[in-house]
């Protein structure tokens, strides 16, 4: 997985690293027409991102009105010439204009002295605001991942579904054929044959319902990912994981909570938002500090000399000069006036701060939570789909020997079909909460996100001792 220090650290180099690996993921899908894999369909969506591009651009921005900030501390310098020439002389006569050629050029410069350090402050306000964009780049990098995540997720889960259905209509169609057999030698009612040829049609429903479903992911994908035809998506390994769900979905109400403080701590350090309102606060002071600063007095210096030709005197050089000025601020009220405004600022970049960071903690805690109980729902819809395959089979058979109804047999198969359903919602929705913690965290891979679920689970009571994990 690319890793999102890459965009904080150099916007360019990142655009580029992501670029030449879509160019790189797409040569190579034409090439071996093989199935795509979710790291592939990351790579291709941030590559046809318009967030991503926009984002990225933003940084750049930055990055120059941060030296505009610098630029300006700097000496202006400046040159200038000129020429001329008389049309006619004092008396209204015709003047020889090559008696009258002159031309003149000068050269100056000027530097601030002392303004308050509100050069330096600008500066840093500026810097600040780099860091910012970054952040702002940085969630839209996590951003596309979990929108890649998604939709790959998701159209695995509508292709399990659509094989689930499939395999729903199957059982439909025998038991369809057997109660037929049955009707037409007299062995059933009419009833039983029509409730069969119900539950059929029933089946043949949700299974179209299923394909429409598996399309509508598949072609979210496709747009997200930018490819002209989306190939077979490469399964989801459920085993890589098994330890990590194993922990979650044992891990006890003391355990959870000592969990989600432990992963409060790292999305509070790493989460870009909450980082972009931190140096938030920290940029409304700094602009607080730089309104103070018009109380200052300000004073600069410049330097111009030059040289003059005409055709009477020749070449002179014209005298050096040089001048310092400087500027008291009288209008008070004004600046006062600004101050207050730049407090209110500051104090309200400190609550969004704190608002932020409260809505990130709920936040955090619910997808936690989410994925312990998703992990918990995979392990019993486990063991509830291999009761109900059990149960069917044995319904199955009593139907083939005539000593149980169609509506039974309809009941065991719409038990084990709910109970399949269900697993494949809980292992997708525990693949789904664990991106969802990874976006915001900001965790660059998996399988670090998996190591401190690992680590701080072996650690909590009620956890899973020794486990080991990697990336899903």
């Amino acid at each position: 997985m690319l890793k999102p220090t890459g965009c904080a650290a150099g916007t360019g180099h990142f655009a580029a690293a992501v670029f030449l690996s879509a160019l790189f993921c797409a040569g190579r899908l034409s090439a071996e027409e093989g199935p795509l894999s979710l790291e592939q369909a990351r790579v291709l969506t941030l590559a046809n991102s318009r967030n991503v591009a926009l984002s990225n651009l933003a940084v750049r921005n930055a990055i120059l009105e941060e030296r505009t900030a610098l630029y300006a501390m700097l000496p202006s310098l400046s040159m200038d010439a000129g020429g001329s020439v008389s049309l006619w002389n004092a008396r209204g006569g015709t003047a020889k204009i090559a008696d009258t050629l002159g031309a003149n050029g000068g050269f100056s410069v000027s530097q601030g002295i002392f303004r308050g350090g509100k050069g330096l402050v600008q500066r840093a306000i500026n810097a600040i605001g780099s860091g910012m964009a970054r952040q702002d780049a940085q969630a839209a990098y996590f951003d596309a991942l979990t929108a890649a995540d998604d939709a790959f997720f998701g159209a695995l889960e509508a292709a399990a579904s659509l094989e689930a259905a499939e395999s729903s209509l199957e059982t439909a169609a025998l038991s369809l054929s057997i109660a037929e057999t049955r009707f037409q030698n007299n062995m059933t009612g009419r009833g039983d044959y029509l409730a069969a040829l119900a539950e059929k049609e029933s089946k043949e429903n949700e299974r179209n319902r299923a394909r429409r479903d598996l399309a509508l992911s598949r072609e979210k994908l496709k747009t997200l990912t930018g490819l002209p035809a989306l190939p077979e998506l490469e399964a989801a390994d459920f085993e890589r994981g098994g330890a990590l769900l194993s922990a979650l979905a044992g891990i006890s109400d003391d355990g959870i909570d000592a969990l989600t403080r432990r992963l409060q701590e790292a999305v509070y350090a790493n989460n870009p938002s909450l980082v972009r309102a931190r140096l938030a606060g920290v940029q409304a002071e700094k602009g607080l500090s730089l309104a103070k600063r018009d109380y200052a007095p300000s004073l600069s210096a410049s330097f111009s000399t030059g040289l003059t030709w005409d055709r009477a005197g020749g070449l002179r050089y014209a005298s050096g000069r040089f001048s310092l000025s400087g500027s008291v601020p009288l209008d008070f009220h004004v600046i006062a006036n600004n101050v207050e405004k730049k407090k209110i600022a500051r104090d309200s970049a400190a609550l969004n701060y704190l608002e932020a960071e409260s809505l990130l903690g709920l936040e955090t805690g619910a997808a936690l939570l989410d994925a312990a109980a998703q992990a918990g729902s995979v392990l019993s819809a486990g063991r509830a789909c291999e009761y109900a395959e059990e149960h069917f089979s044995l319904a199955l058979e009593l139907f083939r020997l005539s000593q149980s109804s169609v509506s039974e047999l309809s009941d065991a198969a719409a038990l084990l079909q709910s109970n399949r359903t269900a697993l494949i919602r809980s292992r997708y929705g525990f693949l789904r909460s664990l991106s969802a913690l990874r976006s915001l965290g900001a965790f660059a891979s998996d399988a670090e996100l998996a190591a401190l679920l690992l680590s701080a689970t072996s650690e909590t009571p009620g956890g899973e001792k020794g486990g080991t994990g990697g990336d899903r």
